[in-house]
């Protein structure tokens, strides 16, 4: 038992460690990208900043993109726990307004680190490509549960349509915290609502 105990602790000790060293490596990058700009700052810059070697920069991320979206698959991984686990009579629009609510915990706790991450994109193009891809893996995993709702491929025209409009509402309400002054959450997702009531009667008009 001991040693059982002993082996744990050992793991535990290792992963906070991993995830200290994950955000070092963040925290660092986030911080020359806002001093310097992204372009002009290396891996090599992030790695001395954090207290790393380049190639432990390379165990934790594969590109600077995917530093600057550190937390995408977390956030991937959540929608897709929210549309495959349901409750009963719940909508994908159901669950797709959940998973929302539960990342703006987050997305309010690192306001200023999402409003660089915008102001990133919008100044380099392999940035704003690497977004878009984004909204393409959720435009993915909205058209397969819509295209289970309606019992229809996920390749047919209407799961693609009705996917893609939830992905355009989804963009607006990403676009709508860039304004000067930024909209207030209450008023965006009351917008939101009425382009999720929108999409939900969609799909029973498709569904008759």
């Amino acid at each position: 038992m001991q040693a059982c105990y002993d082996c744990l602790m050992a793991e535990g000790l290792r992963e906070r460690k991993k995830q200290r060293t994950r955000d070092q490596i963040v925290e660092a990058a986030m911080r020359l990208f806002a001093e310097r700009g992204y372009q002009a700052t290396t891996i090599a810059d992030i790695a001395t900043a954090a207290d790393v070697a380049p190639r432990t920069f390379f165990s934790y991320f594969p590109s600077k993109e995917a530093v600057v979206f550190h937390n995408v698959e977390r956030d991937l991984d959540g929608l897709a726990t929210a549309l495959r686990d349901r409750l009963p009579g719940e909508t994908v629009f159901d669950a797709l307004r959940r998973w929302i609510d539960a990342m703006f915990e987050g997305w309010a706790a690192d306001e200023q680190e999402a409003v660089l991450r915008k102001r990133l994109c919008r100044e380099d193009e392999g940035l704003a490509n690497f977004q878009g891809g984004v909204m393409a893996r959720i435009h993915e995993l909205l058209r397969e549960a819509i295209a289970r709702d309606l019992d229809e491929p996920p390749d047919a025209l209407r799961p693609r349509l009705v996917a893609a409009a939830a992905v355009a509402a989804l963009s607006s309400l990403d676009d709508s915290f860039d304004r000067e002054p930024p909209v207030a959450k209450d008023e965006a997702l009351a917008v939101l609502d009425d382009a999720i009531r929108f999409l939900r009667g969609g799909i029973e008009a498709l569904r008759d």
